[in-house]
């Protein structure tokens, strides 16, 4: 049974898919360290292709993505990634191994399956990947309004065995709120669809805190999803933050429901979904429990990235695409974000990473701590950052919500929607930056 505590939520928190987070990047950290870290790995690596088009942009959405209304634009940005696909590769050694494959946007499928295809022939052969036998590990987001029987036969010959869809919400007045019109049947035929196509993993993306959203729409977006038999969930908090997103001014503020609603509605998923056989998985994801998301959180091997929780062990993830995000060991490194500027610089032969961060070993450290705690509600907590850390943690403390246990932190389950909150004590980047984020529920 979940508290609400609204001291304890009222400081807004990164979501921590990354330590140090995104928010650190600076320019002066680019292509030079890029290039040298990428001719350093010689084990598992994991790659992520961003693709920014979507046919249409959904108004909450704070990706960076545009309109897929233009050929040549489409085309031109295709070619780019190409070259940067080559150049990537080349500077890799022949002894790293690709072991996933994940492709996400913008909406993957905003481009024909044709370009699609074509995407994957390239990874496959600059990186090597073995066409029989042991192959990586494919996975791609998916917009249900674009997602036409064409695509049945292209993701059966590509081999994608994960998929996520774009859900939110099965509540026309709510999808026309937030400007991603959706018929239900439309959800049910990409579900078959996929599952026809050997999709074995299918995740459903839904959100709490929509403008006018009560909790029987979320009781019945909860009660479809798991009629349709998606084999994880991801319920997330719509973050409402036109200052920084221009697209989420289409949204009505006055209209959202307020912290404790939304800290109500994600307290009834979580309860909802485990009555019905999901385990929960850090604090906003939930997995049948023969999915490996939940074998990962059951055997304590949960990870996190950039694509949120993860079974993923790889040590290196790399960002393919404007905009994209690598991750190393000892640097996180992100593409122009510009598409414009990005198509530039390949069409120079230069690596597009601008802007990053060199991890040093405290940042490796308290990063350690951070994701044991978002991963597995505890972590072992050095004496001088227990020591820096217990004056900001006594409030969550003194609630019931966290504990020390020796030399561990451990968060009661009582405490799992505040989990970012208690993280967010061990980040010495948010002490003076916090209006950047959303609130932790």
């Amino acid at each position: 049974m979940w508290t609400y505590h609204p001291d304890l939520l009222a400081v807004p928190v990164p979501r921590y898919t990354s330590f140090p987070t995104a928010a650190e990047f600076a320019e002066g950290v680019g292509e030079k360290e890029m290039s040298a870290a990428l001719a350093g790995e010689n084990g598992d690596i994991s790659l992520y292709v961003h693709i920014p088009f979507c046919e249409k942009i959904c108004w909450y959405c704070g990706c960076n993505t545009s309109v897929a209304n233009r050929r040549d634009r489409v085309t031109s940005y295709l070619d780019a990634l190409h070259q940067e696909i080559a150049l990537v590769a080349e500077r890799l050694p022949k002894a790293a191994k690709v072991g996933r494959i994940a492709f996400g946007g913008g909406s993957p499928n905003g481009i024909s399956p044709i370009d699609f295809v074509r995407v994957v022939d390239v990874l496959t052969l600059e990186f090597g990947i073995q066409t029989e036998g042991e192959r990586p590990v494919f996975s791609i987001e998916l917009d249900p309004r674009t997602l036409g029987p064409e695509w049945a036969s292209v993701l059966a010959f590509v081999g994608i065995s994960r998929a996520s869809l774009g859900v939110q919400t099965f509540e026309p007045a709510l999808q026309e709120a937030i400007g991603r019109i959706q018929p239900t049947r439309m959800i049910e035929n990409a579900t078959a669809m996929l599952r026809s196509s050997g999709v074995r993993s299918l995740n459903f993306d839904l959100m709490y805190g929509l403008p006018g959203q009560t909790m029987d729409h979320l009781r019945n977006s909860l009660e479809q999803t798991v009629a349709l038999g998606a084999d994880r969930v991801a319920l997330f908090g719509y973050a409402h933050v036109p200052h920084l997103i221009a697209r989420q001014k289409k949204i009505d503020g006055s209209a959202l429901p307020d912290a404790e609603m939304r800290f109500r509605m994600a307290a009834f998923g979580h309860d909802y979904l485990v009555e019905q056989g999901y385990m929960p998985v850090g604090f906003d994801h939930f997995a049948r429990p023969g999915d490996s998301l939940a074998q990962a959180s059951l055997s304590g091997t949960l990870r996190r990235n950039f694509q949120g929780f993860t079974e993923d062990q790889a040590p290196v993830l790399i960002g393919l695409g404007a905009s994209a995000i690598s991750s190393f060991p000892d640097l996180l490194v992100q593409n122009e974000k510009n598409t414009g500027r990005y198509r530039m610089m390949l069409s120079q032969h230069r690596l597009t990473a601008n802007r990053g961060i060199v991890r040093r070993p405290d940042d490796r450290r308290r990063g350690a701590v951070i994701e044991a705690l978002l991963c597995k509600a505890r972590a072992h907590v050095d004496p001088d950052l227990k020591r820096e850390a217990l004056p900001m943690l006594q409030g969550y403390v003194d609630a019931g919500l966290c504990e020390m246990d020796g030399e561990d932190l451990v968060i009661h389950p009582g405490g799992l929607p505040y989990a970012r909150s208690i993280a967010a004590r061990f980040d010495p980047y948010r002490r003076d930056s916090l209006r950047r984020f959303s609130s932790a529920v």
